[in-house]
């Protein structure tokens, strides 16, 4: 059971990127999924989830409204896309798999982590 987070990088601030994280050892599909990230010195929090289905979603008030998550279920895929990105949203990225989108929201019960994949974005 593996989860392994990719497309982080160095970014400009007001740039976009697309993170994806690639599920692999068995099926996905009914778990909610997710991401947190860590910036230095800071605690860890959940950027972002998606239910199984897909139907449900939630995110973190600071990456609201420039945030997506999504899912693709059949290539067992995980996503996440921002834009306008801050400085601020500078750190350890992580997808996990957990039991729903309100575990997420409220940071626990998540059964997965993948390894994170580093974001800076440059001022």
């Amino acid at each position: 059971v593996q989860l392994q987070a990719s497309g982080g990088g160095l970014v400009q601030a007001g740039g976009s990127l697309r993170l994806s994280c690639a599920a692999s050892g068995r099926t996905f599909t009914t778990y909610a999924k997710g991401w947190f990230r860590q910036a230095p010195g800071k605690e860890r929090e959940v950027v972002g989830a998606i239910s199984g289905s897909g139907e449900s979603t939630w995110y973190l008030d600071s990456v609201k409204g420039r945030s997506t998550v999504s899912r693709d279920n059949v290539k067992n895929m995980l996503y996440l896309q921002m834009s306008s990105l801050k400085p601020e949203d500078t750190g350890v990225y992580y997808c996990a798999a957990g039991a729903s989108v309100t575990s997420f929201a409220g940071g626990y019960g998540m059964r997965y982590w993948g390894k994170g994949t580093l974001v800076t974005v440059s001022s």
